[in-house]
């Protein structure tokens, strides 16, 4: 039985991205992922709880290295989308 070639990978991408379209290609991507992803843990066992917590925790570090490298003073939230925002005087 012959194995699938670079071609033949080609041309179903080619197939695929006309099928679909190349604005919806990176969403069925990330659900193809997650999915694999489930189906990974759901045979190992494994949960991913822990994980979460760790990268809730690594998101608000994150986020307030942002803020402090944009000048916003602690505590002080970005402003909403569409929101006027008077200019900020030093």
């Amino acid at each position: 039985m012959p194995s699938i070639g670079p071609l033949e990978l080609g041309i179903v991408l080619l197939i695929v991205l006309i099928v679909f379209g190349p604005k919806r290609l990176p969403g069925l991507g990330r659900q193809l992922g997650s999915g694999m992803r489930e189906f990974k843990d759901s045979i190992s066992g494994s949960t991913r709880d822990d994980e979460d917590e760790q990268d809730e925790n690594d998101t608000t570090s994150d986020r307030r290295k942002t803020e402090a490298a944009l000048g916003r003073p602690e505590g002080e939230q970005a402003p909403l989308e569409g929101e006027v925002v008077s200019e900020r005087r030093p």
